[in-house]
C-alpha cells in the first residue's frame, strides 16, 4: 500500500508491513506530511530474493529502508535455521547493497539475542556479540552483513589503503553507507502477538483463582513498540551519527524478569491470577517444543540516547489505550 504526499517528502519503505513493529512505524511517519510512506509485506517482496530486493527498490527509490521484517519465532529457529538465517540474516546483505546503490539510509532493528547472557550488568552498543541460541545467530550474521557491505563499499581494501595515494582520493569519492542498527528486546504491542497479550488472555479466560507460571531467572528490558517507532523517526530526523544504537523503555540497572513484568500488567488491568515464579528449567520441563536457549541477563544498555520513558509508564499507556 502506498500513500500520497506532496511531491517533496521523503520516500520511505517499510517492509514487514504487517507486523507489530510496522504498524507502529507507519502510524508514526504518517503523523507528518513530509514522509511518504510505500509499505510491503512478503508478498509485494520476498527480501531472500536477491533479484527481486534489487529490481523493486531500484524501481521504487526511497529515500529511507526500514527493515522490520524478521522470523522471530525462537524455538522454531532451533530446527528452521536455514530459514531464518535466509530472512534474519543473509536478506541484509541485499538490502544494504540496494541501499548503497540508490544512496537510501537503511534502518535495521537487531536483537539482545545476539549477546550470550553472562553479563550482569547487560549489554553496550559496542559490546562483542556472542549468541547462544539459532534466532541469536540469525541475527548476529543480519549485524554482520550490514557491517560487510560497509566495508566492501571502499573496494574492501583496508583502513590502512585509505590513508595513501590513489586509494585516499578515491575512497574520498565514495558516499558512506547511510545505515541505523537498532538493537531492541521484549516487544509488545498493538498489531501482533505479544508476551503481554497472551498472559493477559490467559488470565481473563481461566479466571478468579487462577495459577500462572512465570519464568523469574531471565532478566531484561521490554519495549513498548509505539515508543521504539516514535525513536526510530527521531533518529532519522535529527540526522545521528550512523551505526549502532539500543532502544528499550528504562527499567532499574538489573533490568527487571517476565514474572516482574507479569504481575504489573495484571496489576494495571486488575486481574486477579496469582502468578508464580519459576526457573527456566521448572517452566519449560519436558516440553520437547521448547529448544532455544535463553540468556539469562539481556538488558541493552543505552550510551547514545537520551534515556527512554520508564517501562510501567509505558507499559499502562499501552493496556488503557
Amino acid at each position: 500500500m502506498a500513500q500520497k504526499r506532496s511531491k517533496n517528502a521523503r520516500k520511505i519503505l517499510i517492509l514487514g508491513s504487517s507486523g507489530m513493529l510496522a504498524a507502529d512505524l507507519i502510524k508514526v511517519f504518517r503523523e507528518k506530511e513530509k514522509y511518504k510512506i510505500t509499505a510491503w509485506d512478503r508478498d509485494d517482496l520476498d527480501i531472500t530474493n536477491e533479484e527481486a530486493v534489487n529490481k523493486k527498490i531500484s524501481k521504487l527509490k526511497p529515500d529511507i529502508i526500514i527493515n522490520a521484517a524478521a522470523y522471530t519465532a525462537v524455538d522454531k529457529c532451533e530446527t528452521e535455521f536455514d530459514k531464518a538465517l535466509l530472512i534474519n540474516g543473509y536478506a541484509l546483505r541485499f538490502l544494504s547493497e540496494s541501499a548503497l546503490k540508490i544512496g537510501a539510509i537503511l534502518v535495521h532493528y537487531s536483537t539482545d539475542y545476539v549477546f550470550n547472557g553472562e553479563n550482569s550488568k547487560g549489554y553496550k552498543e559496542d559490546d562483542e556479540p556472542n549468541p547462544v541460541s539459532s534466532y541469536g545467530q540469525s541475527k548476529f550474521v543480519g549485524e554482520q552483513m550490514i557491517l560487510l557491505a560497509e566495508a566492501n563499499n571502499y573496494g574492501g581494501c583496508g583502513g590502512c589503503a585509505l590513508s595513501r595515494g590513489k586509494c585516499a582520493k578515491a575512497a574520498s569519492k565514495i558516499k558512506p553507507f547511510k545505515y541505523y542498527l537498532i538493537r531492541t528486546s521484549w516487544l509488545y504491542g498493538h498489531n501482533g502477538k505479544n508476551f503481554v497479550d497472551t498472559m493477559i488472555s490467559l488470565g481473563q479466560s481461566r479466571g478468579l483463582g487462577t495459577e500462572l507460571k512465570v519464568v523469574n531467572d531471565q532478566f531484561g528490558k521490554p519495549t513498548y513498540t509505539l515508543d521504539l517507532a516514535k525513536k526510530t523517526r527521531e533518529i532519522i530526523e535529527k540526522n545521528l551519527p550512523f551505526g549502532a544504537y539500543h532502544f528499550t523503555n528504562e527499567t532499574g540497572k538489573k533490568g527487571i524478569s517476565w514474572y516482574d513484568f507479569a504481575r504489573e500488567f495484571f496489576k494495571i488491568k486488575k486481574i486477579k491470577v496469582k502468578v508464580k515464579p519459576v526457573t527456566t528449567k521448572e517452566f519449560y520441563g519436558a516440553d520437547k517444543t521448547r529448544l532455544a536457549k535463553r540468556p539469562k541477563y539481556s538488558m541493552l544498555v543505552n550510551t547514545k540516547l537520551p534515556r527512554a520513558r520508564d517501562w510501567k509508564k509505558a507499559l499502562k499507556d499501552y493496556l488503557l489505550s
